[in-house]
């Protein structure tokens, strides 16, 4: 049995997420949105992506979930933001 070559098998895909996030962080910049904290939430979470160590998954999802665990009185919508609100928001 042959040995599937991860890159040949992953790196379009991976590619085009990539390209894809970087068009939607110019778009932020260009419509001078970066004051929001998910777009620093992301930018802080694509750093990961630059390390050598294995574990960049799970380390960004990290970055990104909120880690509280005292429960909230009443939400006010039905959903999530995909990062956590810094703690004066």
């Amino acid at each position: 049995m042959k040995k599937t070559n991860l890159v040949d098998h992953g790196f379009m895909d991976a590619r085009i997420k990539l390209i894809d996030v970087a068009a939607f962080l110019d778009r932020i910049q260009r419509h001078e949105q970066t004051d929001d904290y998910r777009f620093h939430a992301l930018k802080d979470a694509i750093n990961e992506l630059q390390t050598d160590e294995v574990g960049r998954v799970g380390r960004i999802l990290s970055k990104l979930s909120d880690h509280s665990v005292e429960p909230i009185d009443k939400a006010d919508i039905q959903g999530a933001f995909g990062a956590p609100k810094p703690n004066n928001q």
